[in-house]
């Protein structure tokens, strides 16, 4: 049975044009996928049902792929049609030299520097922007400071620690010295204590004995 080909033109069954819709859709995503799988390509797909809805599919990031688009339309647009291996290498190159100037003036504009052709409003903007960084750079050196401050005050902590140690040693040192100094004049005084009462006993013998006194000479 041969199958009839359909007329390509609007549906005016609503309830049809709902049918055809959903089911056309879900094909146009599956060649979709279909494509990006057999051949590595990037796709991106939008559809806006006629109710408003959005349906949309893509391989990657759809807004890197729209961001992309646009810019190869831009450089289509200045350049002309070209070969496509010429046309991709110059949209490579065209594109990153756009980026590398818009940065330069970027960073001259933030620096003070060619401010000639912006207006009030931009001029606000950038000064705004000059603000936040500027508060930025405010924020990092004062939590610099405040981490330099809290080191030096743990530095100070463990010196006090340090000293008060040392102060605790050098105390017990000279408290040693001096009790060793006590105990050995006391034991010098014992001595001498008892030499003495040894010379008074051979007196005493020596007198009771009748014999000569001597005193060790």
């Amino acid at each position: 049975m041969v199958r009839q080909k359909i007329q390509i033109k609007k549906i005016d069954n609503l309830t049809a044009r709902q049918v055809t819709f959903s089911k056309r859709r879900r094909g146009l995503f599956k060649k979709a996928q279909e494509l990006s799988t057999l051949c590595d390509a990037e796709v991106a797909l939008i559809v806006f049902s006629a109710t408003g809805k959005i349906f949309d599919y893509s391989t990657s990031s759809m807004m890197q792929l729209i961001q992309r688009h646009n810019q190869q339309s831009e450089i289509s647009k200045k350049f002309g049609k070209q070969p496509l291996h010429i046309q991709t290498g110059s949209s490579n190159h065209a594109t990153i030299s756009k980026q590398l100037a818009d940065l330069t003036l970027e960073l001259k504009q933030l620096m003070g520097e060619e401010l000639q052709g912006l207006g009030l409003n931009d001029l606000m903007k950038l000064e705004k922007l000059v603000e936040i960084g500027l508060g930025r750079v405010a924020k990092t050196k004062s939590d610099k400071l405040l981490n330099e401050i809290n080191k030096l005050k743990t530095r100070e902590s463990e010196l006090v620690d340090e000293n008060a140690r040392l102060k605790q040693q050098s105390e017990m040192h000279k408290f040693g010295c001096t009790r060793n100094a006590i105990e050995q004049g006391n034991s010098a005084e014992s001595i001498t204590y008892s030499h003495g009462v040894n010379n008074t006993n051979i007196s005493d013998t020596s007198l009771k004995l009748g014999l000569p006194f001597s005193n060790g000479n």
